[in-house]
């Protein structure tokens, strides 16, 4: 049941970031971050990251409601998280602080991935020992 609610928790969050960067992306990066997005390419860019931001929200809730997959949506989400924010870690150090907000969803990202591996770790010692998860 953790790993259920974990998921899904993270597929609704995922959701309205992927729409913000995506849907409208010269509305809502601007609103938000005041990014100028001001050509086919870029929109273009956005709107595939929203994709791949669905693609792994699938992914998740597929692993939330079947437990042949709660282990890969776990590793999944773990990998997604994590590298997001060492990319954004990169960017700290090469680029200096961005807006607030962008530095909350780092560390969410680092919780959150963080909590994806222990469910996952989890999830590895029960299938080990033969208990049911």
């Amino acid at each position: 049941m953790k790993t259920r609610a974990f998921l899904v928790l993270c597929a609704i969050g995922l959701a309205p970031i992927a729409l913000s960067y995506g849907a409208m992306p010269s509305v809502s990066l601007d609103a938000l971050f005041g990014v100028t997005v001001d050509s086919t390419n870029l929109t273009h860019i956005l709107r595939a990251v929203m994709g791949l931001y669905f693609g792994m929200i699938v992914i998740w809730l597929w692993g939330a409601f079947s437990s042949s997959m709660a282990v890969p949506a776990l590793v999944s989400c773990a990998v997604f998280m994590l590298g997001l924010a060492a990319g954004r870690g990169l960017s700290f150090v090469l680029d200096g602080m961005p807006h607030w907000l962008l530095v909350v969803y780092a560390v969410v990202e680092v919780v959150l991935g963080a909590i994806a591996i222990v469910l996952y770790r989890m999830h590895i010692s029960t299938d080990a020992s033969g208990a049911k998860r």
